[in-house]
Formats: C-alpha cells, structure tokens, sequence
C-alpha cells in the first residue's frame, strides 16, 4: 500500500525539521515531541517515521524510537513498484488468514512461494513488520504475530471498542488536541464528501483508524491508548478484506465529523454517546446484532 497523503506529509515535514534545525546524525527522534513540535498526533507521526525509515532517512534505535541517518536526496515520491507490492503483501496478508501459511516461515520460503525479488521481499516485510503481523525471530526466520481469525473474535473486538473509545473521551486527563482533532475532522469531512470511492480498503482503514486512535490519545491515558492500538493491530488483516460498501462508509464518515464537532466544542459527553452510537451501528453492519 502507498503511504497515505497525510503520512507524506508528516514525513516530508520532519525532514524539513531535521535539515532546519541541523539535527545532527545520531540523534534520538522522540515522538511526542515531533508530535508537538508539528502539532499533530502521534499516529501520524508514527507511520511518517516508519515511512523514513524505509527511505533511509532515519534509523530504528536500539532501546525503541528512531535515531537521524541522512536526508541527503531524500525522495518522497510515490514508488513505481507499489502496486506489485500490493499485490503481494495482500496475498501473503490473504494466506495467512486462510491458514496456508505456517506460524513461521523462513525467506526462502517466501521468496520461492511469492517469486519475490530480494528487494520486493525487503520491502514487503518490513511493511507487514511496522503493521505488527509479522516479526523477525532471533537469528534466523520470522514468525507471524496473532490476527483475528475468527468472527467471534473479531465480534469481539468491536464490542470492546464500544467499551473502551467512549470512556476514553471522559477520562478526567482528557485534554482536546485541538489541531489534530481538525486535522483528521477534514480528513473525514473529504471522505464524505466523495474520496471514498477513490480509495482502496487499505488505505481507508488506515485513515479510520487513525482517527479513532487520535481522539484515544487525547485521554492522556496510555492504558487506553495502547489497547485500542493492539485491537487495531489485530484486527488489520480481517480488515483489509471486509469493508462497509462505500454508501454506508460515507454515512459513517459523516459520524466521525459530529464526533469531532462536539469534541471541538468542549460537548464531550454528547460526543461520547455519538461514539457509542457510532461504533454500535458499525458493529451492527459488519458482524450483526
């Protein structure tokens, strides 16, 4: 999947950051601050950073986060190999939910049953690995990481989103990231109002996803955050190849922009119910009552 715009975006901004501020090579890229310094939430800066990593802008450190490489004649766009690595990842992404590959697999393996380049296959893993589905196992091989498999288990990862993204908004540590919240509230706003059909489910669960997770983040409550980012992280396969038909999905982006209308107007109880109401019709739609 090509990075999304928003994740262009981020990416080409930090870069603009590292070369204004003369960041020197080595240095230790923290995410909150970027986040703050480009007053944007932490997703997309998360997904920017990976997004520089593949280019080889920036380094993953040792002990977490991301340390400066270069930005000499950094290229930000789109690669012309995207749509073959597409098709690829979403195969790989397809057998593994159908059972067809094993809990681990070694390169070889992947090379031969793909007809992968070394290149493509670089490029695919690293993909799969920053999604969370995939990781490499020391030494030698990867090992896939659990996913939804089952529509129990995927039922009840939206009945715990109904728990959990409604609280979020009322937590007493809840405090508005105003310009992010605008941010993703334009980004649904042009949803609704046709991109949607443009788009593949890919790139439109991204979109979703980070939406939910930039208004989780706004609770300032970590064990919040990172529950609804381990949900979106298991539920990303099943997603990838089951979405809303597009009628409904603008319907539901026109939810999201009421949510974010209340949050902006400090109504965090009434956008609290809106999600409540939102993710219960969603629910409904993709899994039944």
């Amino acid at each position: 999947m090509p990075p999304t715009p928003l994740t262009r975006q981020v990416a080409a901004r930090i870069v603009d950051y590292i070369r204004s501020e003369q960041v020197a090579t080595g240095t230790r890229l923290v995410e909150r601050t970027l986040a703050d310094q480009l007053r944007v939430s932490r997703s997309p800066v998360r997904n920017a950073l990976r997004l520089l990593a593949d280019s080889g802008a920036v380094a993953e450190a040792d002990r977490g986060g991301y340390t400066v490489v270069s930005t000499d004649h950094l290229d930000l766009t789109e690669d012309a190999e995207d749509d073959v690595d597409d098709t690829v990842y979403l195969t790989i992404a397809g057998d593994r939910l159908d059972g067809e590959l094993p809990d681990k697999i070694t390169e070889s393996a992947l090379v031969r049953r793909y007809s992968l380049t070394p290149a493509q296959l670089n490029r695919v893993l690293r993909r799969a690995s920053s999604e969370g589905w995939i990781e490499r196992l020391p030494g030698y091989g990867w090992e896939f990481r659990p996913t939804l498999t089952s529509q129990q288990s995927y039922a009840d990862s939206y009945r715990f989103r109904l728990t959990i993204e409604p609280a979020a908004i009322l937590e007493p540590t809840f405090v508005l990231d105003r310009a992010a919240i605008e941010h993703v509230r334009e980004q649904q706003q042009k949803l609704a109002d046709g991109w949607i059909h443009e788009l593949d489910n890919i790139t439109l669960f991204n979109i979703n996803h980070v939406f939910h997770e930039t208004i989780a983040e706004c609770s300032r409550n970590e064990f919040f955050i990172e529950a609804l980012r381990r949900v979106d992280h298991l539920r990303r396969l099943v997603e990838y190849r089951r979405s809303l038909p597009r009628e409904s999905g603008v319907i539901r982006c026109r939810e999201h922009v009421e949510i974010a209308d209340l949050l902006l107007a400090d109504r965090r109880t009434e956008a609290a119910e809106r999600m409540r109401g939102h993710l219960s019709t969603v629910t409904a739609e993709k899994i039944g009552p």
